[in-house]
């Protein structure tokens, strides 16, 4: 798989587009919400509500109270910013376009519709992280680069998140509804049923089409019994190792119908995370293996060449957590060896070079 660097014209655009969601984001002006007042007149007297339009096509009204000068100029400052606000989604739907059309990886439409309802629904906000193969299209968005015809494509839609108890203080709080946004696109989403009737799924997919969606979380101890994580009203699959990709996320944008402001693993540790997991993998499962590998490999060569310094610092984290996690990322180093060998040749003196206390036993086999 190769990484075609796009136009510099493109990857300012796309820093542009980045910023502009971030701020439009970070404002959360009353215009943001995707509905408008109405009226209603019962026994002489005026009622406003607010009509909120939802995923799916459907609307739910909110009674606000009788009307009042307070109330109308609540209203008033509504179009004020929701005049403001189409200004600014045109500006990003332009930029997206421009984004677009300069070559960057581009999410699917049905992919899309999916992570443009759960950001809207504050699924980010409340500590959710995109893995898997969409984090990697928009991780070359992130890195400028467009990935070539061997990128695997899927409709699998991956999000990981910490357990309530572990989520950061600083983190907002935010519920999200999960199973129900995905019941309001109208796509026809159903839970896959467990093989344990009495085990809550952890993936939605839907019938007759290969989109799925899985939640997953962080493993704590033995067993793979799902986690609930309260916050979202869904359960989680738990993976080994996975909290090493939620320690230090990073923005990034995805392109399709809409650009969508996404939470993704920051590309050295999701590379590095992307070589233990293919070591992992059972021999039936070979073909996702080799997937893993490459796209591992095409995101550290993009490194190697533009952001060196960011391998050494996610190897020093995967160090110091010790333990299984420590011997996993150092088995997966040494089966370069025999996969890449150039590419473990690139690695290897970055490693040395710029942490000379690292265990080198990987790095000598």
């Amino acid at each position: 798989m190769v990484a075609a660097p796009v136009a510099v014209e493109t990857q300012t655009l796309y820093a542009e587009l980045l910023e502009q969601l971030l701020a439009l984001h970070a404002e959360r002006s009353l215009g943001r919400l995707p509905g408008t007042f109405t009226e209603k007149r019962v026994k002489g007297d005026d009622y406003l509500y607010l009509q909120v339009s939802q995923p799916g096509g459907t609307t739910k009204q909110f009674y606000l109270g009788r009307k009042t000068p307070a109330l109308q100029r609540m209203v008033d400052a509504f179009t004020r910013d929701r005049k403001e606000l189409r200004a600014d989604l045109d500006r990003l739907r332009r930029l997206a376009a421009q984004v677009r059309a300069g070559g960057m990886n581009i999410t699917d439409g049905p992919s899309g519709r999916v992570l443009q309802s759960l950001s809207d629904s504050g699924l980010f906000e409340a500590g959710a992280v995109l893995v898997g193969t969409h984090a990697f299209l928009a991780l070359g968005n992130a890195l400028g680069v467009r990935w070539g015809a061997g990128a695997a494509r899927t409709h699998d839609l991956d999000f990981a998140s910490k357990p309530d108890l572990d989520i950061d203080v600083a983190l907002p709080d935010v519920e999200v509804e999960f199973p129900a946004v995905l019941e309001s696109l109208k796509m026809g989403f159903l839970p896959v049923p467990p093989f344990d009737p009495a085990v809550p799924s952890t993936s939605f997919k839907v019938r007759g089409h290969a989109l799925r969606v899985d939640m997953l979380c962080p493993k704590r101890g033995p067993g793979d019994a799902p986690v609930v994580i309260k916050r979202f009203n869904a359960a989680a699959q738990p993976l080994e190792f996975l909290e090493y990709l939620l320690e230090a996320p990073e923005r990034a944008v995805t392109i399709g119908g809409e650009p969508v402001l996404v939470n993704v693993p920051a590309p050295a540790r999701f590379a590095l995370h992307k070589l233990v997991v293919a070591e992992m993998r059972p021999a039936a499962l070979q073909a996702k293996a080799n997937k893993d590998r490459a796209q591992a490999r095409a995101v550290l060569e993009v490194l190697v060449q533009d952001r060196p310094g960011d391998i050494p610092l996610a190897w020093q984290v995967a160090m110091g957590h010790g333990g299984r996690l420590k011997a996993a990322f150092e088995r997966a180093l040494t089966g370069l060896k025999r996969r890449a060998p150039e590419l473990r040749d690139s690695l290897a003196p970055l490693l040395v070079r710029q942490l000379p206390a690292l265990s080198t036993r990987s790095l000598r086999r």
